[in-house]
């Protein structure tokens, strides 16, 4: 699975190995430093094959490098952070 970040339509997209589009999470800016993740969605063909998972763990990845927080107002996102105590460095409070 590959992920691009797209600034221009704030998104992050996953591709599988054909470069077709399997899924997306949408954000929107609070200031320079910090995401908040909107909505997370995967085509049909994708589910339960963990693309939603494997893109926020992509993002948190992506804000760490850039010293950035992520306010996860998407419930899927929201689980994530719940669930995945090692994200917490990147959580914004």
């Amino acid at each position: 699975m590959d992920f691009t970040f797209i600034e221009e339509e704030k998104r992050f997209a996953a591709y599988d190995q054909n470069n077709n589009e399997a899924g997306e999470a949408t954000f929107s800016r609070a200031g320079e430093n910090i995401l908040i993740i909107d909505h997370t969605s995967v085509k049909d063909d994708y589910r339960g094959q963990g693309v939603a998972g494997k893109l926020v763990k992509h993002i948190v990845e992506k804000a760490r490098e850039h010293n950035q927080k992520i306010m996860p107002l998407c419930p899927f996102a929201k689980g994530e952070f719940d669930k995945h105590q090692e994200y917490r460095d990147v959580l914004h409070s």
